[in-house]
């Protein structure tokens, strides 16, 4: 029988997974056995590359949670250190008075060729490396880790509202979100941890300082008391081996606190350490240029070192210069590419039926410095936000919305953009690039430094700002967006409220050829046997008007089916149709309230009103009785609102449509309901009487 027969949990074991565990065990192995100075050598060399390969990959690393182990490597790696001075002072302590290479040829070279073997530049070097590691480095990225870990958990709030939205507006999927929400939560963890983890190094440094004296005083005293040698020669061992010990073991640390502090300290996710260096630092002509002709200046003045002087001002303003070509070359690149064509001359060519194109029937133009977000040779992020927006939109409204066209204007400003249905303008505005709109949701508090702006799609106050100031704008309580999705909602509200303009003739075949894959045979006795195409796209397009969805086809249909013998008229059967989808209307509203607060007509208006409709359906009033009930309208849908209830109006069948058109452009969130639409299940509790402000 083999051992995993007889323990067979060790069959579920990964071998990979043993790893961490046996090296934590060995580590503590260490402390408790005695080691031969050859292995010393091994592992000290071996915690010195550990150290190195921390910190380059510290240093590579784009984000920190693509490091999300270095708190437990850091752990990992000062109890090795810590292992490795135990070790290393019995050794020294058992047999330093052999020689300075009792603890192996490490802990010697250390001694000799880092200080020169004098005792006191070995004592001042390790008091220096001690006072860099614990008070300037470890002490700094820790702070660092605290505050980020305290932003962190103080922006989770809005970062999961900012999540939502997105998932609500259709610019993600549910995969994306639930990879967002686990980010956000694992960055607050990974900070918290970080600003524990750096107080391993602030205890492994005060113990090396106690190590090094432990080994001073007990080396002297062993050597002299036990081994029977003379005090210097007991000095030159025990003093040697003390201080090559503290070398050896706060160099490693040294380097594994710097990987820490570039791994807490980094701002920005888009490049490394060494490339944000590159383009930041040394990106600027004015400042290298500046730095050579002041550093020339320095090294002319007599008594200066020149040539120090000179050769450095020499490097930088040959720096300078290349970073200024490289720069110009780039701005006559970009030129170059968002030049326009040349034109051609009108007597070249004849016009030809060719140059008339079919007009798009929903675009969208950007500025050329909107251009990356719908390159796709750049991946644009636009492009995948638009593929989402007209998913949602089909899942929703219930048919798919016409192609985006994109284009680049030149004649827009370079920030604007602007949406086009059929070649008129239904929304524009400006969105900046690199940037972030932090938006006020009525509750943010703080001033953000940066350009003041509204949001496009809701016309809330807003701010737009760098990537510095967005941890404290979602702190403060701002909704913080990307260029790309301040974008993207405003073309998807504004798809939504225009959806009745995009059904179009090709839209509704469409439509119809789909559904008769999924419901076989049911058109084809309605559409157009007994009611005809045109008749239909009005239904719809006026149910889409007053914000009903399509989606409900079969329910559509089949009342078109039953009302197509009485009447052709598109009004009555919209209104009939509205009556079959009113459980599906309340639904939207209100969700499974069983109580219905709702806006009503004072009954003596509401008598002058019937009085007032037409044969057209048009309400022939007054203006000022049409002023009063707007304000009325308007005061209404705000008490609503603020006691959080649905702006809904309950009004008679016969008044719904003309009080609907009426109120559709001056109070827009108003919705118009009939009596006969209500679902008996649902109870009516008058919450506002529309009227009293109108008389």
């Amino acid at each position: 029988m083999n051992l995993l027969q007889r323990f067979p949990l060790l069959a579920n074991i990964q071998p990979g997974a043993l790893g961490t565990p046996l090296l934590i065990i060995f580590i503590l192995s260490m402390m408790m056995l005695p080691l031969p100075p050859f292995l010393l050598d091994l592992f000290f060399t071996f915690n010195i590359a550990l150290s190195i390969v921390v910190l380059l990959v510290a240093a590579y690393t784009r984000k920190p949670l693509d490091f999300a182990a270095f708190p437990t490597i850091l752990l990992v790696t000062t109890l090795m250190r810590l292992s490795l001075n135990v070790a290393s002072t019995r050794a020294v302590l058992m047999y330093g008075h052999t020689g300075t290479d009792a603890a192996g040829k490490v802990i010697e070279s250390f001694a000799q060729f880092l200080v020169g073997g004098n005792f006191a530049v070995g004592l001042v070097v390790f008091a220096i490396l001690v006072v860099i590691n614990f008070v300037v480095i470890t002490k700094g990225a820790g702070r660092i880790a605290e505050v980020s870990a305290r932003f962190a958990l103080d922006a989770m709030p809005g970062k999961q509202m900012a999540i939502d939205a997105d998932l609500n507006a259709g610019l993600i999927g549910e995969a994306d979100a639930r990879r967002r929400r686990l980010e956000v939560a694992n960055e607050a963890d990974f900070y918290g941890s970080m600003d524990g983890a750096s107080k391993f190094v602030r205890g492994d440094a005060i113990a090396g300082i106690l190590i090094l004296f432990i080994n001073l005083i007990g080396g002297l005293v062993i050597g002299v008391a036990q081994h029977d040698m003379a005090l210097s020669q007991a000095a030159n061992n025990y003093i040697l081996l003390s201080i090559g010990d503290g070398l050896v073991a706060q160099v490693p640390s040294l380097i594994v606190s710097i990987a820490a502090g570039l791994i807490v300290s980094r701002v920005g996710k888009e490049d490394d350490i060494g490339s944000q260096l590159a383009s930041q630092l040394f990106s600027t002509p004015q400042a290298l240029g500046l730095s050579a002709g002041l550093l020339s200046l320095l090294g002319l003045i007599p008594g200066m070192p020149h040539i120090p002087f000179l050769m450095v001002a020499a490097a930088a303003g040959w720096g300078a210069r290349a970073v200024h070509r490289k720069v110009q070359a780039t701005k006559r690149a970009a030129e170059n590419a968002a030049a326009p064509a040349a034109p051609v001359k009108p007597d070249s060519v004849d016009a030809t039926w060719d140059d008339i194109t079919p007009l798009d029937v929903l675009g969208l133009e950007v500025g050329y410095r909107l251009i990356p977000l719908v390159d796709r040779g750049q991946d644009g992020e636009l492009l995948k936000r638009i593929r989402g927006i007209r998913r949602k939109f089909a899942q929703e409204i219930g048919f798919l919305p016409p192609s985006v066209h994109i284009r680049d204007n030149l004649e827009l400003r370079p920030n604007a953009y602007r949406i086009t249905l059929k070649g008129v303008t239904i929304g524009q505005g400006d969105a900046m690039h690199g940037m972030h709109l932090a938006i006020n949701p009525g509750n943010a508090t703080g001033q953000l430094p940066g350009q003041v702006t509204t949001d496009p799609a809701f016309g809330l106050p807003a701010v737009w700002i760098d990537d510095r100031s967005r941890e404290y704008a979602q702190v403060s309580g701002f909704t913080v967006v990307d260029c790309a999705t301040v974008i993207a909602t405003h073309l998807n509200s504004v798809l939504f409220r225009h959806a009745g303009r995009l059904l179009g003739r090709e839209e509704v075949q469409r439509l119809i050829e789909h559904m008769n894959k999924l419901i076989p045979h049911l058109f084809d006795e309605v559409v157009p046997k007994l009611i005809e195409l045109p008749v239909f796209q009005k239904v719809l397009v006026n149910l889409l008007d007053e914000g009903v969805p399509v989606r409900d086809v079969r329910s559509i249909i089949e009342t078109l089916a039953e009302l197509a013998p009485q009447t052709k008229d598109p009004a009555q059967l919209s209104a009939a149709v509205r009556v079959a989808l009113g459980p599906a209307i309340i639904h939207a509203l209100y969700g499974p309230a069983d109580e219905l607060q709702v806006i009503v007509v004072e009954p003596e208006l509401e008598r002058m009103l019937n009085q007032a409709v037409a044969n057209d359906e048009n309400l022939a009033i007054e203006p000022n009785l049409a002023e009063g009930l707007l304000r009325g309208a308007s005061a209404a849908v705000t008490r609503q609102e603020a006691l959080g209830h649905p702006a809904a109006l309950l009004v008679p069948e016969r008044l719904r449509v003309p009080l609907a058109r009426m109120f559709r452009r001056a109070v827009p969130s108003l919705r118009v309901l009939s009596h006969a639409e209500i679902p008996e299940s649902r109870t009516i509790r008058v919450s506002s009487v529309l009227g009293a402000l109108s008389a």
